[in-house]
């Protein structure tokens, strides 16, 4: 940002691989970091952000702490000088007020608080009441991941990484996640066609829906059609497709709808059992948020290929939940978060496992959990032939 607060450059998306390289420095930039700082600075004018935004990959952010980094020599390798960053605040904290000029461009009040919250995953964790490590989380966006709540930073994880949670100085354990997880129904929305829509909506469903008729009645494995959901390739990994494997003339529209969800579901566990098992936990509830859980499909499935009570709340857009948590504990409203998230999180319903299901989905995903590792020498064979 210049100093009056204009971006000198545009904004980077977190996948844009030179959010990740060293900053170089530029004389028409008076300040750098995140995207909410920036917001917090056009609202009020404050050069203050959440250090929940601070991500360690990004910036020189001590996790142990909550403040930067005060070890010159790791602080040096960011190349950002200390005054071109933010005054760090923790989430549920004011960081200023709304003022004349912003309240004329946004028609906001003069004077409303704006308070500090937490990265999208955490602020959304923090919404669906993940501040209790005997549950796991799974979060059904574009990008799908899984947590667990923690005490502390555990800077070894070999399955996870430490996220820093929406409650000060508490830390959420995120698996290995999927890009463009729930896209892909999107996706397959939108290649068999509007005809297939328009029928859908003659008989009062949305699309979704209509394909879970299909679906619903198929037997786990979707009569042995697997799917890996790597449809969009990380950028050190180009390589990387995705695969459906197992077609023969019993397969429908239906199958393959069925067969994208448990890959997605299946891929997902092998990440949250490979962190959980590494964490030394099993958690006996998993909390299901995003627009995936509003699948009574979806949601039985998971609790069948998991193994554990699904949930989902009343509100599964879990992050503006607890950007509103968030607000109500810095102004007051609840004493404390543990307060604001009995008050205003309420469960919507659950469902728990079928035992066959269950046994069958163990016997596929014993198989399904080696394939990705079987074809990497074979996409990468594709990918160097056709470049």
């Amino acid at each position: 940002m210049k100093e009056d607060g204009s971006l000198a450059e545009p904004i980077m998306s977190w996948m844009d691989v030179r959010a990740y390289e060293t900053y170089i420095e530029d004389e028409n930039v008076c300040y750098t970091g995140s995207t909410s700082g920036y917001l917090t600075f056009r609202l009020t004018g404050e050069i203050k952000d959440t250090v929940a935004n601070a991500y360690q990959w990004q910036f020189p952010s001590d996790m142990n702490t909550w403040e930067w980094s005060q070890d010159e020599e790791y602080f040096k390798r960011f190349n950002i000088p200390r005054e071109k960053l933010f005054d760090l605040q923790l989430p549920g904290t004011i960081l200023g007020t709304v003022t004349e000029q912003a309240s004329r461009e946004t028609g906001l009040p003069v004077g409303l608080p704006i308070v500090a919250t937490a990265n999208d995953k955490a602020v959304e964790a923090l919404g669906c009441g993940l501040i209790e490590s005997n549950v796991g989380l799974v979060s059904l966006g574009t990008y799908i991941t899984s947590m667990v709540f923690g005490e502390k930073n555990i800077e070894t994880g070999q399955n996870f990484f430490t996220n820093l949670s929406n409650l000060p100085f508490k830390y959420l354990y995120e698996s290995g996640g999927i890009r463009r997880g729930m896209w892909l129904i999107s996706w397959y929305k939108n290649i068999i066609g509007e005809e297939y829509a328009r029928k859908a909506t003659s008989e009062g469903f949305v699309v979704e829906d209509y394909l879970a008729k299909e679906a619903e009645s198929l037997p786990p494995g979707s009569d042995g059609l697997l799917t890996i959901p790597d449809w969009l390739a990380p950028a050190t990994q180009l390589y990387r497709k995705g695969v459906i494997l197992g077609f023969d003339e019993r397969h429908t529209r239906g199958h393959i709808y069925r067969s994208l969800l448990e890959g997605i579901a299946m891929t997902l566990k092998n990440s949250y059992d490979a962190m959980c098992d590494e964490l030394g936990i099993k958690p006996d509830k998993i909390i299901v948020s995003g627009g995936g859980s509003n699948s009574d499909l979806y949601m039985q499935m998971i609790a069948d290929i998991y193994g554990v009570r699904t949930v989902r709340n009343v509100v599964n857009g879990a992050a503006s939940l607890g950007a509103a948590i968030s607000v109500a504990v810095a102004t007051a409203v609840y004493p404390d978060y543990e307060t604001a998230v009995s008050k205003m999180i309420k469960q919507r319903d659950e469902f728990f496992p079928n035992a066959a299901h269950h046994e069958a989905y163990n016997k596929i995903n014993a198989v399904y959990r080696r394939l990705p590792e079987r074809i990497e020498n074979m996409l990468k064979s594709i990918y160097e032939g056709l470049h």
